[in-house]
């Protein structure tokens, strides 16, 4: 079995790392570049960016902060944020980042993930999924969810949305409970089951880290391939060195 990631997440907005609760009440973190070799030298696997205001602003990610960041850093990131079509997929990449994720575009026009995955190959093709549970229990997309002010839902259920995506191309699903981003209070393990249960490709837990047996839980009963987390990190309530060694002796397989 391949070892289980562990994922920081960095929310970028205006050239600075943000955390907010449930994507509002953003405060500022610090410097991208700073945060993003504290989470190397402890041991982080790889991290994702997102650039949080492209997608609600219409704007396509900024090259130049990835550019910072790579001529810095020497394990794998992914850039989210915009990214609408072959050429800033392009861009990125070229900038340094290893893989793009796309969400919100995808949404708007499904034939994006097919043509980046042509372009650059399903291992760099990353599909997030922003999920929320509506009042008939169903799980559904939303999107912009970057911006509270512009979230919407699409009408399409998590589950439908996923299946497609990796019949399009996606080499790799992130998915976003948003009832639990921020909160602490775990993983939405139900969802994140559903979800496996039809997901060929990696996926991976975002939304709802707030201790230790959290990341256990969501390895263990959803069987995920890595799990992301934000504030826990950020705050230094988990060292992700701890974190890895507790998910070693829970016999949960991590690099070290």
């Amino acid at each position: 079995m391949l070892s289980r990631r562990i994922i920081p997440c960095l929310d970028v907005k205006g050239g600075r790392v943000v955390k907010g609760v449930k994507f509002r009440d953003h405060v500022d973190m610090g410097d991208i570049v700073e945060l993003a070799l504290r989470y190397r030298d402890a041991g982080a696997d790889e991290l994702v960016f997102y650039d949080i205001g492209a997608s609600p602003e219409g704007r396509n990610v900024d090259a130049a902060w990835v550019e910072r960041v790579s001529s810095q850093l020497d394990i794998p990131f992914c850039v989210a944020g915009g990214i609408r079509n072959v050429e800033a997929a392009r861009a990125v990449l070229a900038a340094g980042a290893d893989k793009i994720s796309v969400n919100t575009p995808a949404l708007e026009r499904p034939e994006l993930i097919s043509e980046l995955a042509t372009a650059f190959g399903v291992q760099c093709v990353v599909v997030g999924v922003d999920s929320m549970k509506e009042g008939d229990g169903e799980w559904r997309v939303r999107r912009n969810a970057g911006d509270p002010s512009k979230t919407s839902g699409v009408g399409l259920r998590t589950l439908d949305w996923v299946a497609r995506a990796q019949v399009l191309g996606a080499g790799e699903i992130v998915l976003n409970c948003m009832d639990s981003d921020g909160v602490r209070k775990g993983y939405d393990i139900a969802q994140l089951e559903a979800v496996r249960a039809i997901c060929g490709v990696p996926l991976i837990a975002s939304g709802g880290a707030g201790e230790v047996e959290h990341f256990r839980d969501v390895f263990a009963q959803a069987d995920v391939d890595g799990a992301l987390a934000a504030s826990v990190f950020h705050s230094g309530k988990i060292d992700v060195r701890d974190l890895k060694n507790h998910l070693r002796g829970e016999n949960i397989e991590v690099r070290l």
